[in-house]
């Protein structure tokens, strides 16, 4: 681990960064440039303190999740990702297989949406970073581990995965899900993280194993779908998709036409999602 090289690289990041590249306001005036220590470290989900010794050269080698956690704070290319990842003595993960990385252009519009549900989701279905809205409509991703932190795995292994969706589109959904991951099977191959899902839902699902013998591939660019919510109902929502160029992210952003029955649930949503929230901190 280069401590000094780490240390660095970390403070002129911060420096080149701005409040509103990262979805904060200005605030005050401010007498350096660039992001405050503590503002790094909260969209780090870490301490201030633990985050200043890195730059004062007094910290621990940081672990992959930790530096996982650095890079999306610091809207890190995947180059400075990669180089961020070999000063502090670690292999930098597979272009495909990076779960903690989120592409920094699906992030500044993801932080730019706050009044529609949005979350970005890997090509196995695992979400990486959603917005308020998106956790109110679908609860927050964050307590999945393991195979679970798959929307793909969870729909063909928990019967509640699927209470979401009216029970008439279970079936589109279910070839959708199957076709998604045959389509990232393809670009990854048999080796790959998609490979190990496929063979564990094909022991675990006959439905699965009964869909993927059919070959579907498709990437979906946009949907018309009513999803349920278990205190607003039934919500009819537009999804729209916008790929990463290597198709690895995806950004999943749901709205509904302003008047519309869905815009006026979205709206109730909110305030819903915003109760909860108040309620969890207090």
């Amino acid at each position: 681990m280069d401590r000094a090289a780490m240390a660095d690289f970390l403070r002129r990041r911060r420096e080149a960064l701005r409040p509103e590249d990262v979805g904060l306001p200005p605030g005050p005036r401010r007498r350096a440039a660039g992001l405050r220590r503590e503002e790094v470290a909260a969209l780090a989900v870490m301490s201030t303190d633990y985050y200043t010794r890195l730059e004062q050269q007094r910290g621990p080698r940081p672990s992959g999740h930790i530096l996982a956690s650095l890079a999306r704070a610091l809207r890190l290319t995947r180059a400075e990702r990669d180089y961020l990842y070999q000063i502090a003595g670690h292999n930098a993960p597979a272009a495909l297989s990076a779960p903690g990385h989120v592409a920094p252009a699906l992030l500044r519009v993801l932080e730019r949406l706050d009044d529609t549900p949005a979350l970005v989701l890997t090509d196995l279905g695992e979400t990486l970073v959603q917005n308020r809205m998106a956790a109110a409509l679908f609860g927050d991703a964050a307590h999945h581990t393991g195979l679970a932190r798959s929307a793909i795995h969870r729909w063909f292994t928990d019967p509640a995965e699927r209470s979401i969706y009216p029970e008439a589109d279970r079936d589109r959904q279910s070839r959708a899900q199957v076709a998604n991951l045959r389509a990232a099977y393809g670009l990854r191959g048999p080796q790959s993280q998609a490979g190990e899902l496929v063979r564990i839902l094909q022991k675990a699902s006959t439905e699965f194993a009964e869909l993927w013998a059919r070959h579907e591939v498709t990437r979906r660019f946009e949907d018309h779908k009513t999803l349920i919510h278990p205190e607003v109902g039934a919500i009819e929502l537009d999804c729209q998709a916008l790929f990463t160029e290597d198709q690895s992210q995806t950004l999943l952003v749901l709205t509904a036409p302003p008047r519309s029955e869905g815009y006026e649930k979205l709206q109730l949503l909110a305030v819903l999602g915003s109760h909860r929230f108040t309620e969890a901190e207090g």
